[in-house]
């Protein structure tokens, strides 16, 4: 059997409070071989870390999404870089910025500060970033930019964005992380976007709980749905699904350096 490399899971949501254990303790004979679980604020972090040093085959990233910055200032951020230390921590995110939910321009700018921050505190760790952008490509390549986050290195998860974009974050140095959409047939940018950029810079996602494929569409995700996002990756490049897998791993491996 293949094992896919999950590089986007949520699973200390509260979603997966009433079966998280026997959920988790299954993935590896569902064919899940790491799970990247991927916190979204300071509190999110502390139970990431959790998860990761109770399970092998689980890794952090430890961060705090833009929707979350109000949990941040001095002392928490302090907490932070110390805890992107541990040595499950293998990226800092997700991090980034979300327009679609925010229209305050000086929350905007909020995001963009605390973003650049966390862009410094990876590369001062030595570690990748998990990129969060949502109606916000300019500010996200602009804040990027003047970080020089290509020397950084990263993804940029549940990826919304044109083709012609993608191809300017692969020039960077950045992974397209691909999840559930690419199933959805309205989904034709993405699905243009998979067979435009290189194999070698696509990353497998479930964003779970969220996000779930055809045909659980609506339905609590997890990493057993992985499959159907392979399948589709596959079908679009007209290549076999264990070259996905096998290629997809190799690149997260490397990206995350497990």
């Amino acid at each position: 059997m293949e094992m896919i490399f999950e590089t986007h899971a949520h699973y200390d949501d509260e979603k997966f409070d009433a079966d998280r254990e026997e959920l988790l303790a299954r993935l590896p004979q569902e064919g899940i071989g790491v799970v990247i679980n991927v916190a979204a604020s300071i509190e999110s972090t502390k139970t990431t870390l959790a998860l990761a040093e109770k399970y092998d085959y689980i890794y952090a990233a430890a961060g705090v999404h833009p929707s979350d910055i109000g949990g941040l200032n001095e002392e928490t951020f302090r907490w932070l870089e110390k805890a992107v230390k541990s040595e499950k921590v293998v990226a800092v995110g997700e991090i980034g910025l979300d327009y679609y939910w925010e229209k305050d321009s000086y929350v905007r700018r909020q995001q963009q500060e605390w973003f650049e921050r966390q862009l410094l505190l990876a590369r001062e760790s030595s570690l990748p970033v998990i990129i969060h952008s949502r109606d916000a490509a300019f500010d996200t390549v602009k804040v990027m930019e003047r970080v020089h986050a290509e020397e950084i290195q990263g993804v940029i998860h549940c990826y919304s964005y044109s083709p012609e974009l993608a191809r300017e974050f692969v020039k960077m140095g950045y992974y397209i992380g691909v999840g559930g959409v690419v199933t959805f047939k309205n989904a034709k940018k993405l699905k243009e976007t998979v067979q435009k950029i290189p194999l070698e810079r696509i990353l497998l996602e479930t964003d779970c709980p969220y996000m779930a494929p055809e045909p659980h569409r609506g339905e609590r995700n997890d990493s057993t749905n992985l499959p159907y996002i392979a399948a589709e990756i596959a079908a679009l490049r007209g290549i076999t699904e264990r070259e996905v897998i096998e290629t997809t791993r190799k690149n997260a491996a490397s990206l995350f350096r497990i």
